[in-house]
């Protein structure tokens, strides 16, 4: 509490500050006024309601997000073609300090992003899939149907915080501040009004009033993870970003208690406000905290290698999902682990795409392990592609995806051992839950990486010419480097030579069923 009363001394900005004298006022009368905050407008003293109706220069501005996006196709003689489509959305920011002939505002991390690659889990409206970001930009307009601008204000990313969907964006440019103080969002109770100040739409400013409905709500919607609180007012597209001001019991003046985000998509007026107590860091020294969602990942050490070791040891199942497939972990003998990946549609097909040696490491202080062989599959079995045959994006490729497939093992068996016990008390319930809700969102994000293994595999499993491997040898006992073990017979999942041949069509991603009640960011 110290350390949030001494960040709100730092962020808080009097009119002072703006050259204006700050409005101060008595408490209101008690009945409005039985917590921090003001469960009436009748508690807004006179001499700040003056000041907000007589102000012309409002402290919220308009924010234009825009981007272009390259897509690749082919013509009908092979050629490539490169087409690009520029997109654009809006939202609000409010100005809060003025540092370093900068002014400092703040928006949502959704207003000001896009994804670097379009995809079903980044999608963009009117871009297809697989698109390339080859351009940004922001800029302050009066409104969404502002088209000229020779006089909007450029502005360039501070610092941003997908998790609490929160960015800092600056301006060279001054800008009239926000001349109420940050208050305290864990100090709101139900029942306390609030005013909302945004761009519903992107066409006007306009403001909004409501009341806290729900003091807590934990947000762990697809990247968001952070707390809530919920509000009645009636809020558009357009309004993310928007300050969230309550009144002060003590001074009669408005505080700042959030940042409006997103809303409910099948509930009306049913609108989620980051808690403003979270932001602290983020404004006053524009960098992230880390928070608790890291936790649900363990370290990737030796006790982790251990854990996993073991677990693979003692399973007959030891699978876990990655992206939209199937992958497990083989421990071998001599401390080695193997992790296989399957196609799709196993167990109907068994034979991996992918085998990836990891190699412990010679003192427990260096880590989880090393990346060692790595053989790519196919009907006809497994081939050893040596470490000088790969080029360095390849090994880069192969390392990134050993770390994943040894992150996702980890979290898969906390999250299984987690299960038997989940229902002895209330802490264990909620360690369980939060380690299945981090799985879902990584088995989301690994999609993309799960796919491009897919595609490694068609490129260099062996083919009718090359020597092939049984995956049964390969995983219980892996040949010497450079030695293949050539077939006897039919491989395991090479199919017969009168069986019919195997669908050659496009693979799909899994599809995950609709979200009931799923958040919705309110600006695109």
């Amino acid at each position: 509490m110290v350390g949030w009363m001494v960040g709100l001394s730092v962020v808080a900005v009097s009119l002072a500050t703006s050259g204006t004298e700050a409005p101060s006022e008595t408490p209101p009368p008690a009945p409005y006024c039985e917590g921090e905050y003001a469960d009436s407008y009748a508690a807004l003293s006179p001499k700040a309601r003056a000041f907000e109706q007589a102000t012309r220069k409002k402290y919220t501005y308009c924010v234009r997000s825009t981007a272009v996006y390259e897509c690749l196709s082919y013509g009908a003689e092979g050629n490539v073609r490169r087409t690009r489509t520029p997109v654009s959305a809006h939202g609000t920011a409010f100005a809060y300090k003025q540092q370093a002939g900068e002014t400092l505002l703040l928006t949502n991390e959704h207003v000001v992003e896009w994804p670097d690659v379009t995809s079903d889990a980044h999608p963009v409206d009117g871009v297809p899939s697989g698109c390339k970001r080859v351009k940004d930009a922001l800029s302050i307009v009066e409104s969404e149907s502002d088209h000229y601008d020779r006089d909007d204000v450029p502005l360039s990313k501070a610092a941003v915080d997908p998790q609490l969907d929160l960015a800092v964006i600056k301006s060279k440019a001054p800008l009239t501040v926000m001349p109420w103080k940050v208050g305290r969002s864990a100090a709101v109770r139900e029942r306390d009004v609030v005013d909302v100040r945004g761009f519903p739409l992107g066409v006007f400013n306009a403001t909004n009033m409501g009341k806290v409905i729900s003091a807590y709500d934990r947000d762990e919607y697809k990247e968001w993870y952070h707390d809530d609180f919920v509000i009645d007012a009636l809020l558009s597209q357009g309004n993310s970003g928007s300050p969230v001001l309550a009144i002060s019991c003590k001074t009669g003046e408005f505080e700042l208690v959030g940042v409006y985000h997103a809303g409910y998509s099948r509930g009306s007026a049913l609108n989620v406000v980051v808690g403003i107590d979270q932001a602290r860091d983020l404004m006053n020294n524009l960098r992230r905290t880390p928070r608790r969602a890291m936790e649900d990942s363990t370290p990737l050490d030796a006790l982790a290698r251990a854990r996993v070791a073991k677990r693979a040891e003692v399973s007959a199942t030891p699978f876990f999902p990655f992206g939209s497939r199937t992958a497990a972990v083989f421990p071998r003998a001599d401390g080695t682990l193997l992790f296989a990946l399957y196609e799709q549609d196993f167990p109907r097909r068994v034979h991996p795409l992918l085998v990836l040696e990891d190699l412990p490491v010679p003192s427990a202080d260096r880590g989880f392990g090393k990346v060692g062989r790595v053989w790519f599959g196919g009907e006809r079995g497994l081939l050893e592609r040596p470490r000088a045959e790969q080029d360095a994006e390849l090994q880069q490729q192969l390392a990134r995806l050993l770390d994943a497939l040894r992150r996702d093992a980890t979290l898969t068996f906390s999250y299984q051992d987690s299960l038997p016990g989940s229902d002895e008390s209330r802490q264990t319930f909620d360690t369980s839950a939060r380690l299945g809700k981090t799985l879902e969102r990584t088995i989301v994000a690994h999609r993309e990486l799960s796919d491009a293994v897919a595609e490694l595999a068609d490129r260099f499993a062996p083919d009718a010419t090359e020597p092939a491997t049984r995956t049964e040898s390969v995983l219980k006992h892996p040949p010497p480097p450079g030695i293949h073990l050539g077939l006897t017979g039919e491989p395991a999942g090479q199919a017969p030579a009168n069986a019919p041949p195997r669908d050659t069509g496009a693979r799909q991603p899994a599809k995950r069923p609709q979200d009931q009640g799923a958040r919705t960011p309110a600006s695109r």
